[in-house]
C-alpha cells in the first residue's frame, strides 16, 4: 500500500513568503562592493609604502637603513638627519634653497595667473582678426617638446647677459607660455553665459571692467587649479635651474637636493632621506589643503567643451 504525501497548507488568513529577488541582488552587490574596496586597499597600501618607508627611514640612523634591517620602523627615534640635512651644502643653508624654490614658485604663480588670465579672455570674449590662428598656433605648442627648444633659448638668453639669473625661468610665466593653462581658462570662459557681459556693455562697462569685475570672480575654480599645478610643476622643476644658474646661493631645492646627494659620503642614506622629505613636505601640504580644487576646477568645470 503506498502513500502520497499531502502538501502543508498555509494556516488560516496566512500568506506564504513572496520570493524577492531585490534581497539576492542587494548581497551581490554588498559582496562586490566589499572585494572592490578591499582591492583597493591592498593597492593603496602597495602604492603608499615606499613613501612611508622613506618617512619612517629619515628617522632612522644610517645602520638602520637598507642592508639586513627590513623593519620598517625604528626604536632608535632621531632627529639627527634633519639636523645634517639643514646645515645645507657648501656654506649654503638649506634654508636659503627652501626661499629660492619659494621665489620662483610664487613667481611662476603670480605671472602665470596675469598673463593666462588675460590672454584666456582675449581669446574667449573678443573676436578679432586671426583668433582661431592665433587660438590654434598657441595649441600646437603643446605639441613641442621643451627639449626642442631648449638650445635656441639658451643662446639668446646667454647673450642678452640674463644667465645665473631667474629671468629665465619667470619670464615665460609673465608672457602667457604656458599654453596648457591659457587653454583651460579659456574653455572655462565658454562656459560662461555670454548675457553677462552683453549686460555689462549695457551699463557701459568696457573689457577691463568686464574682466576683472565679472570674469574674474566667476574663475576662481580654473585660477585656483591654476595656481596648484603652476605652484607644484615649479616647485618640482630640476632642467631649467640647472641650465640656467650658476651660483650655488641662486639654487632651488631639487637641484640643492642634487648637489646634496653628490657632495654627501655614500653612506649617509639617513641625511639624504631627510632632505627629500624636506623637498617634498612643502607640496604635500599644499595639494592636501588645496586638492578638492583641482577636482573642481579641471574635472567638473575647467576643461568642458
Amino acid at each position: 500500500m503506498t502513500t502520497t504525501a499531502t502538501p502543508i497548507q498555509p494556516a488560516p488568513g496566512a500568506t506564504a513568503p513572496a520570493y524577492n529577488p531585490k534581497s539576492e541582488s542587494t548581497t551581490a552587490k554588498r559582496a562586490k562592493s566589499a572585494i572592490f574596496h578591499a582591492a583597493a586597499l591592498v593597492l593603496t597600501c602597495v602604492v603608499l609604502y615606499p613613501a612611508v618607508w622613506m618617512v619612517a627611514s629619515a628617522f632612522k640612523p644610517n645602520s638602520e637603513i637598507g642592508g639586513q634591517n627590513t623593519s620598517l620602523w625604528s626604536n632608535n627615534f632621531s632627529f639627527d638627519n634633519f639636523a645634517t640635512a639643514m646645515e645645507g651644502i657648501g656654506g649654503v643653508s638649506t634654508l636659503q634653497f627652501f626661499t629660492n624654490s619659494l621665489i620662483l614658485a610664487i613667481g611662476a604663480v603670480v605671472g602665470t595667473i596675469l598673463s593666462a588670465s588675460v590672454s584666456a579672455y582675449a581669446f574667449a570674449r573678443i573676436k578679432f582678426p586671426g583668433r582661431s590662428l592665433f587660438f590654434g598656433m598657441m595649441i600646437a605648442t603643446l605639441l613641442l617638446p621643451f627639449h626642442v627648444v631648449i638650445i635656441p633659448q639658451y643662446i639668446i638668453f646667454q647673450q642678452l647677459g640674463l644667465v645665473d639669473t631667474y629671468v629665465p625661468l619667470l619670464i615665460g610665466k609673465f608672457l602667457a607660455g604656458d599654453a596648457f593653462f591659457v587653454f583651460l581658462m579659456v574653455q572655462f570662459m565658454r562656459n560662461l553665459p555670454a548675457e553677462l557681459d552683453e549686460a555689462a556693455r549695457i551699463d557701459g562697462a568696457g573689457h577691463v571692467r568686464i574682466f576683472t569685475s565679472i570674469m574674474l570672480p566667476l574663475m576662481k575654480p580654473a585660477l585656483i587649479s591654476t595656481s596648484i599645478f603652476s605652484f607644484i610643476w615649479s616647485w618640482n622643476d630640476f632642467l631649467g635651474p640647472l641650465l640656467y644658474l650658476n651660483t650655488p646661493d641662486k639654487y632651488p631645492l631639487p637641484l640643492a637636493l642634487r648637489l646634496f646627494v653628490d657632495q654627501t659620503q655614500s653612506s649617509d642614506y639617513g641625511a639624504m632621506i631627510a632632505m627629500s622629505v624636506l623637498a617634498l613636505l612643502p607640496v604635500l601640504i599644499f595639494f592636501l589643503i588645496f586638492q578638492r580644487y583641482i577636482v573642481e576646477g579641471v574635472s567638473t568645470q575647467g576643461l568642458k567643451g
